[in-house]
């Protein structure tokens, strides 16, 4: 089935009707862009890791979304309790293993979450998905030294062990159920240039999923956001600060129009 484009702008504008609420453990470093991503595209952003909260927060939340980049023993107690929470509820979460192969403690966290409950989506790049997979991975820190076109296999693996959805990103996204794959070739390069771009990614993928029960399509249509969004703040910009802005600014203007003129997707 191709991408419809009219689907991609009816998520967008659901989400900007119904104000999903994202419910975020996420880490310290991204969290006001996070925030503030989710804030422009019109949906309701909480950053909650507290132990004693986690619970009481996914009551009210349409997804979760859990980000290991910056991990302590209570971080990973709060997730795992939120977890069986959304779980209980029925809402989606989304897993984004950043610097996943990187250590073995981040690693063994990401296989910790998957193992104790039901995740939909794995969003992350080439290298953490390839380390969850199984297979051997280079890594810069958090940061990918894998494309993620040449990690097919590997995504389609982890897609169909954990029986979710994997969104791997790179220069050409990457999204797969294990059978079906989506390749999204929108984007640029000044994305990797500004921090957190990847965890604004998989927040925003948290308020798609809130709005769109077919979980490969609500991440294609996220990626197709993201990467059309990259491409425009990137001709406005000056450098990777201004670009940062002008993201913000395009989410929240963001016209079918301008959707229309640059969607560049296939599906296998």
């Amino acid at each position: 089935m191709p991408i419809d484009l009219q689907c991609v702008w009816s998520d967008i504008q659901t989400i900007k009707k119904m104000s999903p609420i994202v419910h975020n453990i996420t880490n310290y470093v991204v969290m006001e862009s996070t925030a503030n991503g989710l804030l422009a595209i019109g949906a309701s952003p909480i950053m909650a890791h507290a132990l004693d909260e986690v619970d009481d927060i996914v009551k009210i939340a349409s997804s979760l979304v859990l980000n290991i980049g910056t991990l302590s023993p209570s971080w990973i107690q709060g997730m795992v309790v939120a977890l069986k929470a959304a779980n209980s509820k029925g809402i989606p979460i989304i897993l984004d293993p950043v610097g996943a192969g990187a250590t073995s403690y981040r690693t063994e966290t990401a296989h910790s979450i998957l193992n104790q409950g039901t995740v939909k989506v794995i969003r992350g790049n080439a290298s953490e998905i390839a380390s969850l997979s199984g297979s051997q991975t280079l890594t810069k820190g958090v940061d990918s030294l894998l494309n993620a076109t040449d990690c097919q296999n590997q995504a389609k693996i982890l897609a169909s062990r954990n029986r979710c959805v994997v969104w791997m990103s790179g220069k050409t996204d990457v999204i797969t159920d294990g059978q079906s794959s989506i390749f999204i070739h929108n984007g640029h390069p000044l994305m990797s240039k500004v921090t957190g771009m990847g965890c604004m990614a998989t927040a925003i993928n948290g308020a798609f999923l809130a709005v769109n029960q077919n979980i490969l399509f609500g991440c294609a249509h996220a990626a197709i956001l993201m990467g059309v969004v990259g491409e425009i703040a990137a001709e406005k910009c000056k450098g990777p600060g201004s670009f940062k802005i002008e993201f913000l600014d395009t989410l929240y203007s963001l016209s079918l129009n301008e959707i229309e003129e640059r969607i560049c997707v296939n599906v296998l």
